[in-house]
C-alpha cells in the first residue's frame, strides 16, 4: 500500500492530539458511565477517571517514537500502510498499558479483578472503539492542514506550453540549467533527486524568482542548497546538494560572492 496518506510530523500538533484525547476520555467516562464506572461515587470518578485520560494521552505520546521511526525509515514519506501500522501498534500498546493501569491503580491486584479475556473483550476494546475515531480524525485533519500549508507555499515554474509547469517547494528546487530552448530543472521529491524538462528561457525564470541566484548564462541556483565553493585552474563553480556542480562565469562572480557570503554568514 504505497498510497500516500495525510501526515503532519509536527510534535506540537501530536501533543495537542494527546491533550484532546485525555479530555475526551475523561468527559466520555464521566458522563456516560460505561462498563463499571457507575459503581464509582462522585469523588472516586474525579480521582480515577482523569487517570484514564492521562494514561490515554501518555500512551499516544509514548507511541510517537515508533511513528517517527516509520517516517524516517520510509525517507520522510507517510503512506496508508504506515498509518495502519501505527494504529495497530497503538492498539496493542493500549491493551497492555490499560490492563496494567487497571490492575495496579484501580483494583490493586485484587484476586477478583476482571480476567484478561473479559477485560479486553468487554472493556478495553469497546473503549478503544470510542478512542480510535478521535485519534484517526485528528491525525487526518492535521495531516490535511499540513498538506494545504505546503501546497500554498509551493512555487510554480511555468513553461511556454499551456500544460507545461512544475509546482514544488522553493527549498526542494536545487538549480536550473539552460538546454537549447528548454530548461532542465533539478529538484528533490521525497528526498530523491529528480529532473524535469520545460520549454522556457532562463531569463524569464530569473525575473520571476529573484530569490534564486544566476551564476552563469546557463545556470540559476538556489542558494539554500549551496555546500561548497570550488576553484580549479582559475575557474569557479559551486557544489550544491546531491553532488550537483554549477559553474560561475566572470559576469556573475562578484554578485555570487555577495549573495553566498550573506546567506552563509
Amino acid at each position: 500500500m504505497k498510497l500516500k496518506y495525510p501526515f503532519d510530523s509536527s510534535i506540537k500538533h501530536h501533543l495537542l492530539i494527546a491533550l484532546g484525547l485525555a479530555l475526551w476520555v475523561f468527559v466520555f467516562l464521566y458522563f456516560t458511565e460505561p462498563f463499571d464506572v457507575n459503581e464509582l461515587n462522585g469523588t472516586e470518578k474525579l480521582v480515577y477517571l482523569p487517570g484514564y485520560g492521562l494514561v490515554a494521552a501518555l500512551l499516544y505520546i509514548g507511541t510517537l517514537p515508533f511513528q517517527y521511526w516509520i517516517y524516517k525509515k520510509n525517507k520522510n514519506v507517510w503512506t496508508f500502510s504506515s498509518e495502519l501500522l501505527f494504529i495497530f501498534f497503538f492498539i496493542i500498546t493500549a491493551i497492555v498499558i490499560i490492563r496494567l493501569f487497571y490492575l495496579q491503580f484501580v483494583v490493586d491486584w485484587h484476586p477478583n479483578a476482571h480476567s484478561l479475556f473479559y477485560h479486553i473483550k468487554s472493556i478495553i476494546l469497546p473503549a478503544m472503539f470510542t478512542i480510535l475515531p478521535i485519534v484517526v480524525i485528528c491525525r487526518f485533519g492535521f495531516g490535511k492542514y499540513k498538506q494545504k500549508k505546503l501546497e500554498d507555499q509551493k512555487i510554480e515554474i511555468k513553461g511556454e506550453g499551456n500544460y507545461e509547469s512544475l509546482r514544488l517547494l522553493l527549498n526542494d528546487l536545487i538549480c536550473l540549467q539552460s538546454s537549447d530552448n528548454y530548461i532542465e530543472i533539478f529538484y528533490l521529491s521525497n528526498n530523491t533527486l529528480k529532473k524535469s524538462l520545460i520549454r522556457n528561457k532562463l531569463s524569464v525564470i530569473a525575473e520571476s524568482f529573484p530569490e534564486l541566484l544566476r551564476t552563469h548564462r546557463s545556470y540559476i541556483v538556489n542558494p539554500y542548497h549551496f555546500e561548497q565553493w570550488k576553484t580549479e585552474k582559475g575557474k569557479h563553480s559551486l557544489l550544491l546538494s546531491n553532488a550537483i556542480e554549477a559553474p560561475i562565469s566572470k559576469t556573475y562572480l562578484e554578485a555570487t560572492k555577495v549573495v553566498l557570503n550573506f546567506t552563509t554568514a
